[in-house]
């Protein structure tokens, strides 16, 4: 799988990797466990890292962490959660307990989660970054209103990373937040690149359009996919899903040929066809 470079450290990180909102929010049902343990496994051996979460999420920090300590992966995944609530305190209990449902004595990535409270949460990331109790700071939302918001914190904080939805069905941050984020150097999570599965309605049973062909994307799933990637500010797309067979298919979009600009506006016409 291909990598890019974390703009704060240079740190090279896969650029696919799976998100676990709703997908990992699971019991104990051994089946469905084994199920995302080898969603895991799919994700490790085709090169991937980026394991995201969130306390938001249900059971999904706790499902993961088991699954980590099952397959004692810990050297293979790049952990990023987030914090949710308001109040110094609450922060840290629950950043406490995202380290301990998640089975990490350090978490990668730790990120403000939609903005709450985003003022008094930064200044505990700093203190806990200077602690080596994470590595890298990061703010998100996943509304394509809050991007002024995002750019304006990016402006005016030094952030490692930002997380975002974007698509080929949500085209908006391409102007009005890659253009910040590659002039300030921070690193990108892509959530919802494939639109929550919506994008799908629209090309069910429509055969890909040449350039698919010339970008080496051999479903619809890497068509949208290698679509983000094709943009150099784009650092790692995070397709949340509890299907093997469905990480299969996004993993292999990290590999081979990235569309230039010219095959991306190709693609948004084929897109836009309909």
């Amino acid at each position: 799988m291909l990598t890019r470079p974390i703009p704060s450290t240079g740190e090279a990180l896969p650029v696919v990797g799976v998100g676990t909102w709703q997908t990992f929010d699971i019991g104990n049902d051994r089946a469905g466990l084994d199920q995302r343990k080898e969603v895991l496994r799919v994700l490790f051996e085709a090169g991937g890292k980026v394991v995201d979460s969130s306390p938001m999420y249900g059971r999904a920090e706790a499902v993961t962490g088991t699954l980590l300590g099952e397959m004692k992966a810990r050297d293979k995944v790049f952990v990023a959660t987030k914090v949710w609530t308001s109040g110094e305190r609450e922060g840290i209990r629950q950043m406490q307990e995202s380290s301990a449902k998640m089975q990490v004595p350090v978490i990668d990535l730790m990120q403000i989660h939609n903005l709450v409270d985003w003022r008094t949460h930064m200044k505990t990331l700093r203190k806990w970054k200077d602690e080596g109790r994470i590595r890298y700071i990061g703010i998100t939302h996943y509304t394509d209103g809050a991007l002024g918001d995002l750019a304006a914190i990016i402006r005016s904080e030094k952030i490692d990373f930002v997380q975002f939805a974007f698509s080929i069905g949500q085209r908006a941050p391409e102007e009005r937040l890659l253009p910040v984020v590659a002039e300030h150097g921070v690193a990108t999570l892509i959530n919802r690149p494939l639109g929550s599965g919506g994008l799908f309605g629209k090309t069910r049973g429509r055969p890909l359009p040449p350039v698919a062909a010339d970008i080496g994307a051999a479903t619809w799933a890497q068509f949208f996919l290698k679509y983000l990637l094709g943009h150099p500010a784009v650092t790692c797309v995070i397709p949340g899903t509890g299907k093997p067979e469905h990480a299969r298919d996004n993993v292999a979009a990290g590999s081979g040929v990235m569309p230039d600009a010219a095959q991306r506006r190709l693609m948004v016409e084929a897109w836009e066809r309909g």
